[in-house]
């Protein structure tokens, strides 16, 4: 696992294989919010096929050691769809698997929210939405100054480009021409209080965020193929990736149900929703 995860895009797992892991994501997701009784599942299962991509195909890191100086930062705005990252992590080798049943417990490590320093594989504490871009901006300049082949991915929901603070990271990154900065939106056109435009428009998103700089493009988020050519380096500007998603992609009652944005699975739903992953997945 060290050799392979170092060399990045050289190895890793194939499209096939990450579809696959993106729907184990998936079913580590349900568990963990069911035995927890809380928790963001909705969002968690829209960018699966991101964190599926990121952490076995395209980062440098080394769950033998999450501080190796030579390491790609993953940054995770959206800091209420944890349980996502937490299985990724977990799978990559992070800490045991196991250990995921405890999310959200009195004295877990798994806090609702990333935590720096309480879980290894976690670059920056975050859940106050809005300030995660903020972060990863400062790791992009830091590796600029150092003169590191750092690259920083960065993902963010759609309803925090209601928040004014990220438009001011955008400006400071293309200040800057971060271009070893990614970033995704996972543009599932829910949040909490229903649909994103509904609540406060951010349409035309790509418009802005090339007026910002950014070197754009919208996606299918849950192609991984498609994942993988948005993360190449083609540019001398940061850039940022739309993802076309759905909120609880691969669970039928869940898709398109701004219900499951913060709220767990009921016994039987959680049945029904494992059941149905199996079966597309061929577990």
């Amino acid at each position: 696992m060290t050799e392979m995860v170092h060399m990045g895009t050289a190895n890793g797992l194939d499209a096939k294989e990450l579809k696959r892991m993106a729907d184990k994501i998936r079913m580590h997701v349900i568990e963990m919010t069911f035995e927890a009784g809380s928790g963001h599942p909705g969002g968690s299962l829209s960018a699966a096929e991101l964190f599926s991509v990121l952490y076995f195909k395209v980062l440098r890191h080394d769950p033998e050691d999450p501080e190796w100086p030579g390491r790609d930062k993953f940054v995770l705005s959206k800091g209420h769809v944890a349980p996502a990252l937490y299985a990724a992590l977990a799978e990559s080798g992070y800490f045991p698997v196991e250990e995921l049943l405890t999310l959200r417990k009195l004295g877990s490590r798994l806090q609702g929210h990333p935590a720096r320093g309480k879980l290894p594989g976690i670059e920056v504490s975050t859940g106050s939405l809005g300030q995660g871009l903020s972060m990863a901006c400062g790791l992009s300049l830091a590796a600029k100054l150092d003169k590191k082949d750092t690259r920083v991915y960065c993902l963010m929901g759609d309803g925090e480009l209601q928040s004014g603070q990220n438009w001011e990271a955008m400006m400071l990154a293309s200040h800057y021409k971060l271009n070893n900065l990614t970033i995704f939106v996972d543009r599932n056109r829910l949040q909490i209080m229903g649909k994103t435009e509904d609540t406060l428009s951010i349409e035309p998103l790509e418009a802005k965020l090339k007026a910002f700089g950014f070197r754009t493009m919208t996606i299918d988020g849950h192609n991984v193929k498609q994942i993988i050519k948005a993360c190449e380096r083609t540019s001398s500007s940061p850039t940022a990736v739309i993802m076309n998603t759905v909120k609880g992609k691969g669970v039928s009652f869940m898709e398109n149900n701004p219900d499951f944005h913060g709220r767990s699975c009921k016994p039987d739903e959680r049945d029904r929703a494992l059941k149905e992953i199996k079966e597309r997945s061929s577990w």
